[in-house]
């Protein structure tokens, strides 16, 4: 069976003597492969070399008949024949070797042959010879020396062979002729020899580099031949071809299926009109047209361009590559290249694309997003030696009216804001949603403080008006920090920060109020210091505990896991918010030993539930980058007697953002411990989308945001929850709807595709003694064992 075409060798660099006639193989190159390339055609000049072979035995019967004899010319000739046989036979099994590589054993037993052929023939030019005369010798040498010449030109795909004969021979009337005292002609035949061996050398790689070449011209032929076949078989691509006056030529069926008509009725069509639709009436073409045009204008080849076409009044994007069409002469006759047909994974992109750069709800640009414009504005104000400034807004009042009218009024409350927030804004200022009922907004240009300042005021005031949302006038009202840049900070990050620290005196005044960032704001500075001092003790005080929520099969709406939530009620602070505490705690790195705390807790609790219920725990991303936090997991487990299979830990797509390499390093060693992962928040400030791919995430939770903007008819909510589960489908991901509020709801996730389903519908955080009556008014609480 002969081997793939792609195993072919690739010519050498250089082509060492030894290397060439067999006597050293370098290891770089594939030389047992190159040894089959030159062998392989051997057996085609048996024929002549059986014939010279005769013709200089004749010789030498003819020379040495009267003075050597019948009897001892007859054994020479059997023994020649002899070795001619076996020449011939290792040949003939070399035939085809330039599929396969030679092996030495091959080499070596055709090696042998030639050199008992060789020595056959000292036998008249040495024994022979002394029993004649000099002019015998030369005649019988004249007759090998055409032979050998003769070896040299056709027989250069064995050179080794070439070379042992003229030598052994060459030696032999070397010594016949000094013993006749023919020192000339000894000469002349030691010349001869060197003559001979450079000669077969120099022949030896010119015929192996025609082999090399040849081969890999076969090889090409092969690979064009399978992409072809490969091609043809895509019915994704299709060929296309235009002539000078750029008309269509040689419709496919492929290509006319895609303009979307017949292929009679497309020949001789302008191919630029065709796709072009109204636009071609208007003249007001899409850049992608532009750039396809100038480059059939200037004869370019492209490649993979992605074009916004009109086919059937539709718009969508095809990816074509082409190349001119020249002729013998490099006259131009037109292009000819592949399209397809691309418009599904240009919008899937254009989806993923928004979801990681704006937020859903209000349609604003997200954290992400504000991170890069003020970064951008930083760069300027450095530049130009002017100002720029970010100011952080927050919501007065507005969980009450989450916790009292619930989230879906809080949304569209949220979607309200935005827009009056974009009716602020003006070209030196941009807006954006930084999470909940936080906005950012970054002001380019704030030289003038006066502007910053009436900015501030216009954002208070109206958004403290009233709301009418569902029946109901609400009131809420803004409190704002701002932050100059670079005076309050040289990195976006100081200028964000300092920007939240002037909020929180905002809002430490009451609301309402616009505080511009001061190095001297020790009101909030020492009201975190005393919430971080009670913080560190809580956990000796045992003043956390664990809320759970559950999470069900959207089908048969059974619970399938309960999400672990830490709660902490302090007695200096009261009840203080998760956002609040987990924040902090994060920002002190207490979040660790917290961390460590709620794992081992939800798996001590958990494993009295059912077998069948998981407990999902939420894990920060200063955990992560612990080296011991596989290590945490696994004592957690061991402590507890739960399965590995039982735990999932979710991560936001923050995580990714610093020490993404340790992060994925440790998410894998949990993954290896049998537990699975989940990937909460999705698409709320991050793009993580690459991490999808290299990390295998059992779950993807819609963030709720996307559920409620999809319940309230938003099309590009529906369009993107559409994605996700489509995404997560392909990945082998579960998803799961979060913020499900009403049957409404849930039927409509459900219909989505998504497969688990949490929100108030169907259960709030509970505690763990909660949980086990849910388990037992099911039936579900697995006996004690003492």
């Amino acid at each position: 069976m002969s081997e793939n075409p792609s195993d072919l060798p690739a010519l050498p660099e250089r082509l060492p003597a030894l290397a060439v006639l067999g006597i050293t193989s370098p290891d770089q190159d594939d030389w047992a492969r190159l040894r089959g390339l030159q062998y392989a055609r051997l057996s085609e000049s048996n024929w002549l070399r059986l014939s010279s072979h005769s013709i200089a035995a004749a010789v030498v019967v003819w020379v040495y008949a009267s003075t050597v004899g019948l009897t001892a010319l007859g054994v020479w000739l059997v023994a020649l024949m002899g070795t001619l046989y076996l020449c011939h036979k290792c040949d003939s099994q070399l035939a085809g070797a330039e599929t396969r590589k030679l092996t030495r054993t091959e080499f070596r037993n055709r090696s042998i042959s030639i050199t008992l052929l060789s020595l056959a023939w000292c036998v008249p030019l040495t024994l022979f010879a002394q029993q004649g005369t000099i002019s015998d010798l030369l005649v019988l040498w004249t007759a090998i020396s055409v032979m050998i010449v003769g070896l040299v030109l056709v027989v250069a795909a064995a050179p080794l062979g070439t070379v042992i004969f003229t030598v052994l021979t060459g030696l032999s009337v070397v010594f016949s002729s000094l013993v006749f005292g023919e020192f000339k002609a000894a000469a002349i035949a030691g010349f001869f020899i060197v003559v001979v061996l450079f000669g077969t050398v120099a022949s030896a790689r010119t015929y192996l580099t025609a082999r090399i070449a040849e081969a890999g011209m076969a090889e090409k032929g092969e690979v064009v031949s399978l992409l072809l076949r490969e091609f043809e078989d895509n019915k994704a691509d299709w060929l296309w071809q235009i002539d000078t006056n750029r008309r269509i030529r040689s419709v496919s069926p492929r290509f006319s299926f895609a303009l979307g008509k017949e292929p009679d009725a497309l020949e001789g069509q302008p191919f630029l009109q065709l796709i072009a639709g109204d636009a071609w009436e208007s003249g007001s073409f899409p850049p992608s047209l532009h750039e396809l045009a100038d480059k059939l204008k200037r004869r370019e080849s492209f490649s993979n361009l992605i074009v916004k076409v009109v086919i059937g009044g539709q718009n969508r994007w095809w990816e074509l590559s082409g190349t001119p069409i020249l002729d013998e002469r490099q006259t131009y006759l037109g292009f000819r290249g592949v399209g397809s047909d691309v418009t599904e994974q240009r919008e899937s992109s254009d989806k993923i694309a928004y979801l990681a750069r704006y937020d859903t709800l209000t349609g604003l640009p997200n954290r992400l997003m504000l991170n890069e414009a003020l970064s951008d504005a930083m760069d300027y104000a450095k530049k130009w030696r002017t100002r720029c400034a970010f100011l952080m807004l927050d919501l007065d009042r507005f969980k009450a009216v989450n916790d009292s009218l619930g989230h879906l009024v809080g949304d569209q409350m949220l979607a309200q804001v935005s827009k009056r927030l974009k009716q602020l804004m003006g070209e030196n200022a941009m807006c954006g949603r930084l999470g909940g009922d936080e906005f950012g907004i970054v002001i380019r240009d704030a030289s003038d403080k006066r502007k910053v300042e009436e900015l501030a005021r216009n954002v208070i005031a109206s958004l403290s008006m009233p709301y009418d949302i569902s029946n109901n006038t609400l009131y809420v009202g803004a409190s704002v920090g701002s932050a100059i840049g670079p005076r309050d900070g040289k990195t976006v990050e100081e200028i964000m920060r300092n920007a939240d620290l002037a909020l929180y005196r905002a809002k430490d005044e009451g609301g309402g109020e616009h505080c511009q960032y001061e190095p001297t704001l020790h009101a909030h500075a020492e009201e975190r210091r005393k919430l971080e001092f009670s913080l560190r003790r809580a956990l000796e005080r045992d003043e956390f505990e664990l809320h759970y929520q559950p999470v069900v099969d959207a089908n048969d709406e059974t619970v399938v896991s309960f999400e672990a939530l830490v709660r902490w009620n302090s007695p200096e602070h009261g009840y203080v918010r998760p956002d609040k505490f987990i924040s902090l705690a994060e920002d002190t790195r207490l979040i660790v030993p917290i961390g460590e705390w709620v794992l081992a807790t939800a798996c001590a609790e958990a494993v009295n539930w059912p077998p069948h219920v998981r407990v999902a725990v939420n894990v920060s991303g200063e955990q992560l980058i612990e080296p011991n936090f596989a290590t945490t997991v696994v004592q957690a487990l061991s402590d507890s007697g739960l399965p590995a299979n039982r735990l999932e830990v979710e991560v936001t797509e923050s995580i990714f953002l610093r020490d993404a390499n340790v992060v994925r390093s440790a998410l894998e060693q949990v993954m290896a411990l049998g537990c699975t992962v989940a990937l909460d928040d999705f698409g709320t400030g991050y793009s993580s989308l690459g991490y999808l791919r290299k990390l295998s995430f059992s779950t993807i939770k819609v963030d709720r945001s996307f559920v409620q903007g999809a319940a309230q008819g938003s099309a590009e909510s529906l369009a993107i929850i559409r994605a996700v589960v489509a995404m997560a489908d392909s990945l082998e991901m579960s998803t799961t709807a979060e913020g499900v509020e009403n049957a409404e709801e849930a039927e409509m996730v459900r219909g989505l595709g998504c497969k688990k389903i949490q929100g108030y519908y169907f259960g709030r955080p509970m505690p763990v003694d909660e949980v086990q009556q849910v388990f037992a008014r099911k039936g579900e609480v697995r006996a004690r064992i003492a």
